[in-house]
Formats: structure tokens, C-alpha cells, sequence
């Protein structure tokens, strides 16, 4: 009889204890933005969560599943670009799990897996374009690689929902060409308005010519005018010929 009693009072806090160990192996909680993988035996079962989640202990497994955003820093890679200019280019992927049994099953490490096709996008989209190009029109080719980049993830289950060029960087001899092509764009255009200039001013100069030959009084009153401006400088003595048919009809008279 003692040792049914003995036996009696060990085996229930053993029990007990098994039950809670059991009970906490059995038990997961999953938050509202993660899901859980659930395989019975190594074949995929289903999806479960969020909430409360039962498991078998020892028969089903549960991988557990994060569906938020990632921002995942693609490391700085060297591009050549189309017109053959090495460049160091670092980016920034915006991506999120939407199918966690594809996320689970379908790839190893998908966080791995799409920073290492990141770096291989971002060489190969940016390797068909120019260096003016990364310079000038990144929202185009963030576009570029967003959707080349989604495309392939897709079947990993994850969504590739923006990605950003962080910055270029160019070596020094390409900073002082770019520099040099710059002066030169401005020197350019300073000679285009300039030539525009004159030619405005040259078809200005033809009509007024074309009226004044039409009226010789006109030159006449023009070139009294021309003397006043030059006279009203008191310190200047100049001498300046006045021509016979300016003063011809004073004379006449």
C-alpha cells in the first residue's frame, strides 16, 4: 500500500509536467502579420494564422512565416555601361512574402536568394543602358529592374514592390570628362544665342535700312540725331564731316 502511494504521488506531478511540456510544444501564436507553414510527417499540410495554432509534436512541423515589408540594401556592385563607363552602383528592394508555402518550399533562403538576384539585376538592366542615362532618368530604370526583378521572384511567392538607386558613383577622371563635356555643352549653347542674337539684330538692321532708303530725309534727321549723342560729352572735341546733301537743301533754299 505504501508503495501504490508512493508511486501514485510521483507519477501526477511527472504527469503534469509532461502535459505542460507537451501543451507548450503543441502550442504556437502567431501575430496578425505572420503566417505558419504547417508539414505532418515532411509533406506540406496547409497555412495557418494568425491566432492560436495546435500542433502534433513530434508529427507536424511549423515554419513560421514573416508577411511584412523588407528593405533589403543591395551591396554596391560595379557596372560597366553601355558606352563602356565603369561605374559603382548600390541600390535599395522593397519586397514582401504574399505566398509563404511558394516562400518555404519552392526556395532555400528566399532572403538570400533575392539579394543575390538583386546584385544580378541591377548589373544586367544597368549594362544595357547609358551612363547619361543612370544620371538623368532613374525613375525609369528603378522601374526596370523592379518589374525584371518581380518577375522572377514571383515564383518564390514574393512581391517585388519598389526599388531605388541609391547612389552612383563615378571615378575621378570620369568626373572631370563629365565636367569637361559640361563647359563644352555651355560654350555650345552661349555661341547658339549668341549667333541667334546677331542675326535678330542683322534682320532688324535690313528693315530699318529698307524704310530709311525709302525716305532720305529720315537718314538725314538720323544722322543730326547721332551728332547730338556724341556732342553732349563736353570733355570730347570731335570733328566730324558733314556731308554736302544733309545741309544741300538748306542751301538751295
Amino acid at each position: 500500500m505504501l508503495w501504490d502511494a508512493l508511486g501514485v504521488g510521483l507519477f501526477t506531478p511527472l504527469f503534469i509536467l509532461a502535459a505542460v511540456l507537451f501543451l507548450g510544444s503543441a502550442i504556437r501564436i502567431f501575430r496578425e502579420y505572420e503566417r505558419g507553414v504547417v508539414f505532418i510527417l515532411g509533406r506540406f499540410q496547409n497555412v495557418k494564422g494568425p491566432g492560436l495554432v495546435i500542433i502534433i509534436p513530434g508529427i507536424q512541423q511549423v515554419v513560421r512565416v514573416d508577411l511584412r515589408t523588407v528593405v533589403l540594401e543591395v551591396p554596391t556592385q560595379d557596372v560597366i555601361s553601355k558606352d563602356n563607363v565603369s561605374v559603382k552602383v548600390s541600390a535599395v528592394v522593397y519586397f514582401r512574402v504574399v505566398d509563404p508555402q511558394k516562400a518555404i518550399i519552392q526556395v532555400v533562403d528566399f532572403m538570400n536568394a533575392t539579394s543575390q538576384l538583386a546584385q544580378t539585376m541591377l548589373r544586367s538592366v544597368l549594362g544595357k543602358h547609358l551612363l547619361d542615362d543612370m544620371l538623368s532618368e532613374r525613375e525609369r530604370l528603378n522601374l526596370d529592374i523592379q518589374q525584371a526583378l518581380d518577375t522572377q521572384t514571383d515564383a518564390w511567392g514574393i512581391k517585388v514592390s519598389n526599388v531605388e538607386i541609391k547612389q552612383v558613383d563615378l571615378t575621378e577622371s570620369m568626373i572631370r570628362a563629365i565636367a569637361r563635356q559640361a563647359e563644352a555643352e555651355r560654350e555650345r549653347r552661349a555661341k547658339v544665342i549668341h549667333a541667334e542674337g546677331e542675326l535678330q539684330a542683322s534682320e532688324k538692321l535690313f528693315q530699318a535700312a529698307k524704310i530709311l532708303a525709302q525716305e532720305p530725309q529720315a537718314i538725314q534727321l538720323r544722322y543730326l540725331e547721332t551728332l547730338t549723342v556724341i556732342g553732349a560729352d563736353k570733355n570730347t572735341t570731335i570733328v566730324f564731316p558733314l556731308p554736302m546733301d544733309v545741309i544741300a537743301p538748306f542751301i538751295k533754299r
